[in-house]
């Protein structure tokens, strides 16, 4: 088996899992199944001794053949409300797999390191989760409804043919295999080409999700030609994938109609010498007729199924790697879920996002509990890194980060997180109203409790103005930068913990509100341990330390009547500022 092959099936023994869960609605569609089969392969025999029963002109057993139709009459009605059963049990399993797989998906999301986040565009994730389960739903589908009863009707129908001829069933089991190897032959040839077909797609995804939110920018820049030509390059890649995918696919079902013809016509002329010679009746012959016809038919809808479930196997592949990617690594066993107070160290800390480019390098400092931290240096030169670290958003790659003296990998991230609050430059509000978009940093929250914050971050006043105040619905588009930053302020105003961190958090407000949100961030820093990252050197002259950063390295730290006398970057950053 090669490598493909195994691929394949070790996907398709992961999807079975998941239908394991179901296996009572598994066994009734089986079930349903072999009633349907059973009551088809029925009827044939039924019609045929309706015709022996057509003896000659004037020579017709009416009575024998009106309750042969009834029969059949009450068969075919039995086998539509077994098909529709069978139809309505295969669709809640393949709803309920792919509703489990993306819960999976979206659990494990949750649970993804950041540098997987990091080197994974959204919107090929997002393709994986809906885009990819939805083809792997039809798939599902379309192998519950048709490959069960196909494989059934074979087997029945090959046993009721030796019940009635054997030599002309040889015929038909002799040229079996050519309508085999012509399935075969393409299905070997589907799956790479829909797993492009797939990944081709979660690009595209990616690109539009890119393209949507960055519309502002791109029209300002001027890149709408650029950006409509890279999204032409891959959609015209995924139409040649989709292309020879469906081309290779579509064959299956006309190369082995073509090879059923073949099988159709050498059975008739078979039936038809036999006939003649007396060993088979006109009855019997047009029921093997009409099995040889059953016989061959789910040879093109299986044809058919293997074409689907190789596009659905494709996607489901992408689904599974995304739900068995690699999860943060997990807590500590003994891990506490207390964090205690004091000191927060930095201590030989070193990381890389790529082991070929160090970034933070024996990182040593120590911040007082109640002290306020200022963090500058150069674009790119790790002082959000160090806040990630600080946060386990990535763990150190060698010395530690302690508070208390207790090293943070021994705190649970929940108790750690819990501990520190955080507004960042780039601002994330949910589609909800504002009091909830508020009330996620404490959900328990009273309406006077939500508006005391709102207030202290001097949102209440553009609050009030919106329609439903408070119950305002809100996407994204609905607020300037400056507004949803203001609610990320008052998300942390709301119940403030004993550590906090602020990540350039007035970058998008005016400067008027800004200088009343400083004066809060003042007040409500007195007493905690805080850190504040900055480009303006303006708001962090009060800090207690200020930690300069120069290529992932605490190049110098001090206050800031110190880092002037010292004549280093700070002097340098601040006059080049000042002038």
């Amino acid at each position: 088996m090669n490598a493909k092959d195994n691929s394949q099936l070790k996907t398709l023994v992961k999807v079975l899992r998941y239908i394991s869960g179901y296996r009572i609605w598994f066994v009734l569609t089986i079930l349903m199944a072999v009633v349907i089969v059973a009551l088809t392969l029925c009827v044939p025999i039924l019609v045929g001794e309706a015709i022996d029963n057509i003896i000659a002109p004037g020579n017709v057993a009416f009575d024998t053949i009106s309750k042969l139709l009834l029969t059949v009459g009450i068969s075919v009605g039995v086998t539509s409300l077994a098909q529709w059963l069978m139809n309505m049990i295969n669709n809640k399993i393949a709803c309920e797999v792919v509703r489990d797989m993306r819960e999976d998906a979206f659990s494990r999301v949750q649970k993804l390191p950041f540098d997987y986040l990091d080197t994974h565009p959204a919107g090929e994730t997002v393709s994986r989760i809906i885009t990819d389960t939805d083809v792997l739903s039809e798939g599902l589908l379309l192998g519950f409804t048709q490959l069960f009863t196909g494989v059934l009707t074979i087997i029945g129908t090959l046993i009721f043919m030796l019940m009635i001829n054997g030599w002309i069933t040889l015929v038909v089991v002799v040229m079996t295999p050519l309508s085999l190897i012509a399935a075969s032959f393409i299905a070997k040839r589907t799956y790479n080409m829909f797993r492009r077909q797939s990944e081709t797609r979660g690009e595209q995804t990616a690109l539009i999700n890119e393209a949507v939110s960055g519309q502002r920018v791109l029209q300002a820049f001027g890149q709408e030609d650029e950006i409509t030509a890279e999204f032409d390059e891959i959609n015209s890649r995924l139409e040649n994938c989709s292309l020879k995918a469906s081309f290779f696919s579509s064959l299956t079902n006309p190369v082995t109609r073509f090879v059923n013809a073949l099988v159709y016509a050498a059975v008739a002329l078979t039936g038809a010498l036999a006939a003649v010679s007396g060993a088979i009746t006109i009855g019997g012959l047009s029921c093997f007729l009409s099995y040889a016809n059953q016989y061959t038919k789910p040879f093109n809808e299986i044809s058919g199924v293997i074409a689907e479930l190789q596009n659905a196997i494709a996607c489901a592949g992408r689904v599974l790697e995304l739900i068995e990617a690699e999860s943060e690594t997990a807590d500590k066993d003994t891990a506490v879920s207390v964090v205690p107070d004091g000191d927060i160290e930095f201590r030989n800390a070193e990381f890389s996002y790529k082991k070929e480019r160090p970034l933070i390098e024996n990182c040593c400092f120590t911040v007082k509990p109640g002290q306020r931290a200022a963090i500058v240096g150069k674009t790119g030169c790790g002082k959000t890194t160090l806040i990630n670290l600080l946060m386990r958003f990535y763990d150190v790659q060698g010395g530690s980060i302690s508070m208390g003296g207790s090293d943070i990998r021994d705190i649970t991230r929940d108790a750690l997180r819990t501990h520190i609050g955080m507004v960042l430059q780039e601002t994330w509000l949910r589609s909800g109203t504002v009091r909830e978009n508020i009330a996620m940093a404490k959900p328990d929250a009273s309406d006077e409790e939500v508006i005391a914050a709102a207030k202290a971050a001097y949102a209440h006043g553009f609050i009030s103005r919106l329609p439903k105040g408070y119950d305002t619905v809100i996407d994204s588009s609905d607020l300037s930068e400056g507004q949803k930053q203001l609610l990320c302020i008052a998300r942390l105003m709301l119940a403030p913990p004993p550590v906090l961190i602020l990540d350039e958090a007035t970058s998008s407000i005016d400067t008027r509100t800004e200088m009343r949100v400083q004066a809060a961030f003042a007040k409500l820093m007195e007493g905690r341990t805080s850190f504040i990252v900055a480009h303006r050197l303006s708001t962090i002259q009060n800090a207690d330390l200020i930690l300069v950063m120069d290529n992932g390295n605490i190049a110098e730290q001090g206050t800031h009547e110190e880092l002037l006398r010292k004549g280093g970057i700070y002097a340098g950053l601040y006059k080049a500022m000042t002038n």
